[in-house]
Order: C-alpha cells, then sequence, then structure tokens
C-alpha cells in the first residue's frame, strides 16, 4: 500500500486528522517528526500538515522552510514524488520555493501575506480549476465547487511580480480558486475571504506534483463534517442525511485523486 509522511513541526495541530483523511481514501499514512529526516525516504507522498509550526515567528512557514528535513521535502518534489500542504504546510512550500516552483533552485516568488480582514476561521467555496494539470485533483471536473474550511491569518497570495500571476495562469497552475456557491467569480470580499490575488485558493508546481493550498481538504473528507446550513449541491446532499454520517465528503475526491496516483505509479 503506497505510504504517506504526514510531516509535523512544533506547533503543528492537524497531523492526526491529516493521517485519518489519507487513510480514508484507501492510503498508509504516517506521522514524520521534522527531526526525523531519514524516515521521508521510505515513504512514496508527503503531507505538510496545518498549524502554526514554530508559533509562526518571523512570518508563517518560515523557520519550517529552513529545517533540514525540507531538503528531503525539495528532493522528493523534484525527483517528482507527490508533496500536499495545506494552510501552515501551504506557507511552508511557499516559502521553501516549492510553489509556484518557476525558477531553477527554488527561489521565493510568491508570498502568504497577512489576510486583508485578519484570522478567519470558517467555510468557503471553491471552484476547481485545471483538474487535469495535477495528480492532486484528477477526479475533480472542471468548474466542479466544494464546501471547504478555512482557518488562516497569513493566507493572501500575493507577490511583487505583475508577471507572475499571468504566467501561472498561462500554465495552468491554479488549482482552486475561491467562488460563490454557484462557481461564479468570488468578486471581492467576503467570498474571497482574504484578498489573495486572482481569488486563488491553492497552486501547483509547473509538473503538478506539489500543491499548496490554504483551506483544509481534510477537515471535509466526511460528510458528517459539513454544516447543513451550506449552500450549494453539497448542502443539499447534507441535509438530506441524519445521524451519523460515514459517507465520504468533498475533500475525499483529493485523498482519492492522489491514491490513484500513486497506485498506478507503483
Amino acid at each position: 500500500m503506497p505510504k504517506v509522511a504526514v510531516l509535523a513541526f512544533p506547533g503543528t495541530n492537524c497531523e492526526y486528522e491529516s493521517v485519518r483523511a489519507c487513510e480514508a481514501a484507501g492510503l498508509e499514512a504516517e506521522i514524520v517528526r521534522w527531526n526525523e529526516p531519514k524516515r521521508l525516504r521510505a515513504c512514496d507522498a508527503y503531507f505538510l500538515a496545518g498549524g502554526f509550526s514554530f508559533q509562526d515567528r518571523v512570518r508563517a512557514g518560515a523557520i519550517a522552510a529552513k529545517e533540514e528535513v525540507l531538503g528531503e521535502i525539495v528532493r522528493a518534489a523534484d525527483a517528482g514524488k507527490p508533496v500536499l500542504g495545506v494552510c501552515n504546510g501551504a506557507q511552508t512550500l511557499l516559502e521553501a520555493g516549492l510553489a509556484p516552483g518557476l525558477t531553477e533552485g527554488h527561489p521565493i516568488e510568491m508570498a502568504l501575506d497577512a489576510n486583508n480582514h485578519g484570522y478567519i476561521c470558517r467555510w468557503t467555496y471553491l471552484r476547481v480549476e485545471n483538474p487535469e494539470r495535477s495528480l492532486f485533483t484528477s477526479l475533480f471536473e472542471p468548474g466542479e465547487v466544494i464546501p471547504i474550511p478555512i482557518a488562516h491569518a497569513e493566507g493572501r497570495y500575493t507577490t511583487a511580480d505583475g508577471s507572475l500571476i499571468e504566467r501561472i495562469e498561462a500554465d495552468g497552475q491554479i488549482a482552486f480558486r475561491y467562488s460563490k456557491p454557484d462557481g461564479s467569480a468570488a468578486d471581492g470580499y467576503p467570498v474571497n475571504p482574504n484578498g489573495a490575488l486572482g481569488d486563488i485558493a491553492g497552486l501547483t508546481n509547473p509538473a503538478g506534483n506539489v500543491l499548496a493550498m490554504m483551506p483544509h481538504p481534510e477537515r471535509t473528507s466526511w460528510l458528517r463534517q459539513l454544516p447543513r446550513n451550506l449552500d450549494g449541491h453539497w448542502g443539499a446532499v447534507r441535509r438530506s442525511y441524519s445521524g451519523d454520517i460515514n459517507e465520504a465528503g468533498p475533500g475525499r475526491k483529493l485523498f482519492r485523486s492522489l491514491a490513484a496516483h500513486l497506485r498506478g505509479a507503483a
């Protein structure tokens, strides 16, 4: 069975739920601490979980990106292995230069800056973009809309290079955008909760094997995790059930996409 390493730093707080989300999709997953870099070499994929690594000192993800263990993640990513970063994990991937990853040597090309409206913890809607470009989105339909929660203070994708957004747009590296429940454009706050350029919620590297996303797919992997008052298709599905609900939620498809890729590569 393909094995996923869920990487945890001091301050990570989503490692256990991330393991459960991987296991629900038929993957073997284990927590690997930041000071165990050699354990990563036996794994097939890597999940940098959410939280507040090193208390978000300096800026979110900055210290984690300088740890020795990130050298193993960079080598794995460059070799084509899947690397997923969620929330603080996404911040770490950007600080390590793995996303959007346009330049050799992995310099920092984009930042996840402070939200325009401070810390936000609530549900959002994402429109799936370019699902064929990434192994993490291969089972989604183009334009599919999924409800998914966010919980961050520094999730605003931004860059000083005005041409960079155009480049990743043209290359199909934008994986998810904040949108209205019907898939139409966010048109600013509050649908775009943090002010991210281009309404970006998640982006990939050019090869599509690295995905950095701010919302939490592991927190919407089961239907029971969805609130009943959601709009759109998934809200209607949730309201049609009652009791203990163990069916797959909208986030499960991301982990099933990963599982399908790993089984095909085995």
